[in-house]
């Protein structure tokens, strides 16, 4: 039964690699990112290591399941968010270039594995993935803490507020690694509230095709040889969108949240035509448009958290938005199995997945009205608060320096 595996697929990906995300941004709050990721790093490796024994069952879901996978956790999730924190103007581009590793791996892992369980056997394979990810550490050291003074020009830049009084240095003081509690409340801010229902039914659907993919490119009649490159076209595409879509999004053309509904908008839309396919060729095509459109969204969607909630929070807000999300990873492929088997055709996953991102988008077009509606009142009340500033009545402390200045030159 198709829902059968894919529940069991669904579930290891919702506990082993997504849930610890709220805990990692919490001690990168607590402590720093450097130190979450070495911490990752060594225990993904312990992992894999400990599951070079294979002792049985059990065992290798508590090492190279639970183990290898909190280890993951807590190095993705600083690292994504460190990224964050070094780019202000190029924020965009710099999270499409840090995400681009998943695809050259997507591409190169699966042969490259074949081949060390051909060369080393099984156990062999899992000790020298351990050692690779061993380098975690490595990368972890060199994740340099931010000063505060790169804190206070990059928020400076950002909102354009002068840093010569002591009012706003108190205010600036209050940085994102300054910060020694997890912010929580976010689920109280109606803005993250909509973007994390939009990463819930963006997640129902983002893992529906890799999975049915390839069983309905052998439902085609497609050779198995053939079958094999459309994974590979897809992370090609992917690479390519995410370099692309960072590029664009840095030159400020189209806001971000504008650029991520429409990237989302596309994916529906060759999703849907993804199942009118009938041939090797045209399967590889609309595979190809969804890869890029997919590239695309991965390489803006954290951008748009950090817009949303604002850089002294982002740290907390991406742990909650990684768990609230997990969930959409955790039903989407069995919703999708449970059609599939109930259709007896693999398009209808293709068409819930397509279906579920176009009510994804409503989302995101809710969350920029709301915005704008926002960021309009802001303004009215700055120039109420400007026409309210001729009547010396509400100026105090300026009619009692005037005095002072009268007093003075009397004396």
């Amino acid at each position: 039964m198709v829902i059968s595996l894919i529940c069991l697929t669904s579930l290891s990906f919702f506990y082993f690699a997504t849930d610890p995300a709220p805990v990692a941004s919490s001690l990168c709050v607590r402590y720093s990112h450097r130190a979450v990721v070495i911490t990752g790093g060594f225990l993904a490796f312990s992992g894999m290591a400990l599951g070079f024994f294979g002792l049985n069952m059990v065992w290798m879901y508590a090492t190279t399941g639970f183990l290898q996978g909190l280890g993951i956790s807590f190095s993705w999730t600083p690292a994504i968010s460190i990224v964050s924190h070094y780019f202000s103007k190029k924020r965009a581009l710099a999270n499409a270039i840090a995400s681009a590793g998943e695809c050259a791996f997507a591409f190169t892992f699966g042969p490259f594995f074949q081949w060390l369980i051909g060369q080393y056997g099984w156990k062999g394979a899992l000790l020298i993935i351990g050692g690779i990810q061993l380098n975690i550490c490595v990368c972890g050291i060199l994740m340099r803490p931010l000063a505060s003074s790169c804190l206070l020009e990059d928020r400076q830049s950002r909102v354009g507020t002068p840093l010569d009084n002591g009012a706003s240095r108190t205010d600036e003081d209050k940085s994102p690694i300054t910060h020694k509690t997890f912010n929580w409340m976010l689920v109280r801010r109606p803005e993250f509230v909509l973007y994390a229902i939009f990463g819930i039914l963006a997640a129902m659907s983002f893992f529906v095709p890799p999975l049915f993919l390839v069983p309905l490119s052998y439902s085609l009649g497609i050779d198995e040889s053939w079958t094999a490159s459309l994974l590979s076209i897809l992370a090609m595409v992917d690479f390519t969108g995410r370099l692309l879509c960072g590029w664009y999004a840095n030159l400020n053309i189209t806001k971000t949240v504008h650029l991520l509904t429409m990237t989302i908008t596309l994916i529906s839309t060759s999703l849907m035509l993804l199942p009118l396919a009938n041939n090797y060729l045209s399967l590889a095509i609309f595979t190809g448009f969804y890869g890029f459109f997919f590239g695309t969204t991965v390489a803006v969607h954290i951008t748009v958290l950090a817009d949303v909630v604002g850089m002294p929070d982002f740290d907390s807000a991406l742990g909650l938005f990684m768990l609230i999300r997990s969930t959409g990873g955790f039903v989407g492929p069995p919703l999708a199995g449970l059609i599939v088997d109930m259709a007896g055709d693999y398009r209808a996953g293709f068409y819930m997945a397509g279906a579920t991102l176009v009510l994804s988008a409503g989302f995101l077009v809710i969350l920029d009205q709301f915005q704008q509606r926002k960021e309009r009142g802001s303004r009215t009340n700055t120039k109420l608060e400007k026409s309210m500033l001729p009547y010396p009545s509400l100026h105090p402390l300026k009619l009692q320096n005037s005095r002072y200045r009268e007093h003075d030159a009397v004396v």
